[in-house]
């Protein structure tokens, strides 16, 4: 099972735990060059509604943390959207029912399986998935700490080669790059643009400032 995760728009948190949501949006192209496309969880949602198998709401896309219940799922022109409900009577939903009046909780996540895809360009498109469950997620802080934990080893590595002469290949920076959260096809035009273009000044023996720039660049 893959996961995917969008920020949350809570809408109407009500005291009772009820609250509505977008598990997914259509369109927008992720970090990791994906795009889901509308239509995507359309015979999911209906194959649930006909088998009577329910879509999970659980903590952190965990099975030994359910949450509550979502009491109705469907696709509209934005993505889609869910109505779920906390079951408050369960420590852990009281927990991020308090979060979530806080605005602590950052998004919402999606536990699929991919059905049917297809390739655009950079961008890989997903047409239709199965849908397992949708977690509330803490994703944003997460988030920030994985790209904190990348600069503080990958771009130090990435300082010292740069200070000995050995700048890391294109590549290895378009890696550091996507493993910061930049999409695909910005990290593949900044990585084999310019910072191919200040390490090849830097080995035909000019002491340019453009590497130096890049990380100043990146560490602000």
């Amino acid at each position: 099972m893959k996961t995917k995760d969008f920020a949350l728009q809570v809408k109407d948190l009500g005291d009772d735990g009820t609250f509505e949501g977008y598990g997914s949006i259509f369109g927008n192209v992720d970090s990791y060059g994906e795009k889901v496309l509308p239509g995507a969880f359309i015979d999911s949602l209906t194959r649930h509604k006909r088998e009577g198998s329910s879509v999970l709401m659980l903590w952190q896309h965990n099975p030994n943390e359910p949450i509550g219940v979502w009491d109705d799922l469907a696709e509209d022109a934005k993505g889609l959207w869910g109505k779920g409900q906390l079951i408050l009577e369960v420590q852990k939903a009281r927990e991020v029912h308090a979060l979530m009046k806080r605005k602590a909780i950052g998004g919402l996540s999606i536990g699929y399986r991919e059905q049917d895809t297809d390739q655009e360009g950079n961008v890989r498109l997903l047409k239709k998935l199965d849908l397992y469950e949708i977690s509330p997620v803490s994703f944003p802080a997460n988030r920030r700490a994985r790209i904190e934990s990348i600069k503080s080893e990958r771009m130090d590595e990435f300082a010292r080669r740069l200070r000995d002469g050995d700048p890391m290949p294109v590549k290895d920076f378009e890696d550091i790059l996507r493993e910061a959260g930049i999409p695909k096809s910005m990290a593949v035009q900044i990585a084999s643009v310019g910072y191919a273009k200040a390490i090849r000044r830097e080995s035909e023996g000019e002491k340019a400032n453009d590497a130096a720039a890049f990380l100043k660049a990146l560490r602000g």
